[in-house]
């Protein structure tokens, strides 16, 4: 009998991805994490929170993950990388950090991950026109450019620019929301009226052109007019998808700014505290000394 191929265990993936995140950090700076389903010890000066995009997927069969951005050293590029660890996998996400780096920098990291984990499939997300990426990266970028999230010390202007985005957010969504329920309401009622008036209309033309050419203006019409209306329900959709996006970013950037804000609030605490062992160790070896 074969023997049986298992996931690993959340401990198995949580050291992968510690082991991942540490060999990232040979050619890259770690700024933020985003975990979703697995626990990665990390150093207290990173910014973690949770993965949004896949905690609100519509189905929950996304294996365990963790998410970095990272800079690299040489040229300063942002990116973004993903370890799946269950499945061999990392993948570069170029959307949530276009902007944010140049071709030559997404070649370098790429061939790096490669030469690093030969072992692994490395997969690159492109921008995709029908989720909307590249409005969702404009809008985001309008207000504020994910290297201030990530290195910026004016947190109160950086806070206004995310509330700025969520603002954004539910506009976009009360206008997804109006002209969703204006297609639904009209949308019924003119097809009927078209529908009606292209039979009474084209019927008299029965005798010029023939009734096969008359049934086909008909259909054609009534399905112009559903492509139509369909296309403009398609659009409200499509906008209610641009900004949840939008909102989830901002929810994001609000989560890296609050760590990033308690960090730097804990850093001169921690730098006294240093100073003060080390007075204190300084004074006992003295004291040595003179005993």
């Amino acid at each position: 009998m074969a023997a049986s191929v298992r996931a690993p265990a959340p401990a198995a993936d949580g050291a992968a991805c510690r082991e991942f995140l540490d060999a990232l950090s040979a050619f890259a700076r770690l700024h933020a994490v985003k975990m979703y389903r697995v626990s990665v010890p990390l150093p207290e000066a990173v910014p973690v929170l949770p993965c949004l995009d896949h905690e609100a997927k519509l189905h929950e069969g996304i294996p365990p993950h963790a998410a970095a951005y990272i800079e690299d050293i040489d040229g300063g590029g942002l990116h973004e990388v993903v370890c799946v660890p269950s499945r061999r996998r990392i993948e570069v996400d170029v959307v949530s950090t276009a902007g944010e780096h140049t071709e030559a920098s997404h070649a370098r990291l790429v061939e790096r991950l490669r030469r690093r984990f030969p072992g692994r499939r490395i997969v690159i997300h492109g921008s995709s026109w029908l989720r909307g990426d590249r409005r969702v990266v404009r809008a985001c970028r309008a207000r504020v450019p994910l290297r201030e999230i990530l290195t910026g010390r004016d947190f109160p202007g950086l806070y206004r620019a995310v509330d700025e985005l969520r603002v954004i957010s539910s506009v976009m969504e009360k206008q997804s929301r109006v002209a969703s329920w204006s297609v639904r309401t009209v949308t019924g009622p003119l097809l009927a009226l078209g529908g009606f008036l292209s039979y009474q209309v084209l019927d008299l033309l029965i005798g010029r052109i023939g009734s096969t050419a008359v049934q086909g203006l008909q259909y054609l019409i009534v399905g112009l007019l559903g492509a139509v209306f369909l296309y403009l329900g398609l659009k409200a959709v499509h906008l209610t998808e641009v900004s949840g996006r939008i909102w989830k970013r901002s929810a994001e950037y609000q989560s890296i700014l609050r760590d990033r804000e308690r960090l730097a609030s804990a850093e001169p605490a921690r730098l006294r505290e240093q100073l003060a062992g080390a007075v204190t160790r300084r004074a006992e070896e003295t004291a040595g000394v003179r005993r």
